[in-house]
């Protein structure tokens, strides 16, 4: 085998694309594409961003959502990653969402993407923001035998390489099942 080497790059396969949904100090819904995010805990998420519409939204309101970008919503999510929610407005609204308020936290659930999870703010320092999973909801469409099925909520992952988006593929395997057999 024979390595190139890239460099000190940020590149993890796959990258999720998640979209951050909060309101301003006036109820206005705004959403953003960030692709630098993470569970650290079993009800906790980890998202590196820097100044913002929306993290002026966070200081406010202490509030968030954070849905999974999809196959069916390419360009509404690219076009929050691209647009700027401090020079338009309405970018929530532009890029054709709908918000309905979430029952957990002052934050709006983006209708047109089927899961979210509900947070609090517990800290946003040195762009690293970190919430508190509060609530996870799927629409019963992604919905397979009581889970949220991938296949059905198809998300998408940023591939930071090559500046694309991919879909996810086919199961492979069974987690903290299949390396057993090698115990």
């Amino acid at each position: 085998m024979s390595r190139v080497d890239f460099g000190a790059k940020p590149i993890m396969f796959p990258q999720p694309v998640l979209i951050i949904a909060t309101y301003d100090e006036n109820g206005v819904p705004n959403a953003m594409n960030a692709a630098w995010g993470i569970t650290t805990d079993f009800r906790e998420i980890t998202i590196s961003l820097s100044d913002h519409k929306t993290t002026d939204n966070l200081a406010v309101r202490k509030a968030f959502t954070v849905s999974m970008a999809t196959e069916d919503t390419v360009v509404a999510c690219d076009y929050v990653g691209v647009e700027s929610g401090r020079k338009v407005p309405d970018k929530f609204a532009k890029a054709g969402f709908h918000a309905t308020k979430s029952a957990f936290v002052d934050a709006p659930l983006i209708d047109e993407l089927p899961m979210a999870m509900e947070c609090r703010v517990k800290s946003f320092a040195n762009g690293i923001l970190i919430g508190e999973i509060v609530n996870v909801s799927a629409d019963e469409s992604v919905i397979t035998d009581g889970a949220i099925d991938p296949k059905k909520l198809k998300p998408i992952t940023f591939d930071p390489a090559n500046n694309t988006y991919i879909a996810l593929g086919d199961k492979v395997g069974d987690a903290f099942k299949d390396g057993l057999q090698l115990r």
